[in-house]
């Protein structure tokens, strides 16, 4: 079984801070192939594709 981490609340915060900041230095031509590559290094990096699977179904919610 996988073990679960969790960010702190600024950690979090840093986090999307630095994702906004990466967003925008790709700009726009470029953001979904830097996302693409990011979702693949984090699930690289997680090691669970089914873990990873959750995540996308949860991240899909509520758009």
């Amino acid at each position: 079984m996988t073990k679960t981490h969790s960010l702190s609340l600024p950690d979090l915060e840093s986090v999307y801070d630095q994702l906004a900041l990466a967003i925008d230095t790709a700009g726009p031509e470029k953001a979904e192939l830097f996302l693409a590559k990011l979702a693949l290094l984090n699930a690289q990096a997680l090691g669970d594709a089914a873990v990873f699977s959750r995540q996308i179904d949860a991240a899909l919610k509520d758009l």
